[in-house]
């Protein structure tokens, strides 16, 4: 038992590495991607919608593999499996994220932006300081949703052989002819899941001025 444990804690950390990676670079990206949406220059534009379309429109565990094997059948180059799967994450989920962005960023009332021009504030000051702040608030369920499914999607990362969690679990299912390590790589997820939730609930809470 304190084996399996062990090997499990060591998939949980690899994991852990995939989803605050994913976040650390998806986030941001996924604000650009949302500034580009919403681009008044329609070459821009479309791109990005394209873009947007792909990556909602195709399975994650494809990204993956497109992601993982291209750069062979390109430039006859392996590719780093690990480094893959961060790739393919951070662009699929920034695709989501961007959305999620956009919804917030369009929630805002024109007026805002009118009342911060007549008061000088420059374009940059008023969205960092005055609209960004309430997009925030107003997408942190949205937000919420995501990333939790992100803790559960790390587990796709088997699928070109990285072994995170899930995989470290079924091979030890495979090896004991039991199913107790995927029941327990279950809990692993829950709990994780359970911390994230509760991190959303408490900046809810947080930001939750008028209540």
């Amino acid at each position: 038992m304190g084996k399996l444990l062990l090997q499990l804690l060591e998939g949980t950390l690899t994991s852990l590495e995939i989803f605050f990676l994913t976040l650390v670079f998806a986030l941001p990206l996924g604000l650009l991607v949302a500034r580009g949406r919403m681009s008044k220059h329609k070459i821009v534009s479309a791109a990005v919608n394209v873009y947007i379309m792909i990556m909602r429109g195709t399975p994650l565990i494809l990204q993956l593999l497109f992601v993982y094997f291209a750069p062979y059948y390109v430039f006859r180059a392996s590719a780093d499996r690990f480094v893959a799967v961060i790739i393919a994450f951070v662009i699929n989920y920034a695709a989501y994220f961007a959305e999620i962005y956009r919804g917030g960023i369009q929630s805002i009332s024109a007026g805002q932006y009118e009342a911060a021009s007549v008061l000088g504030f420059s374009k940059a000051h008023t969205f960092g300081h005055i609209i960004m702040p309430q997009v925030v608030k107003r997408i942190l369920p949205a937000m919420g949703n995501e990333v939790i499914t992100l803790v559960k999607d790390t587990a796709l990362a088997q699928t070109i052989g990285v072994a995170e969690l899930f995989r470290v679990a079924q091979n030890a299912s495979a090896r004991e002819f039991s199913t107790f390590p995927i029941f327990v790589a279950g809990i692993f997820y829950f709990v994780m899941n359970w911390i994230v939730s509760k991190s959303f609930d408490f900046l809810e809470h947080k930001l939750a001025y008028y209540r």
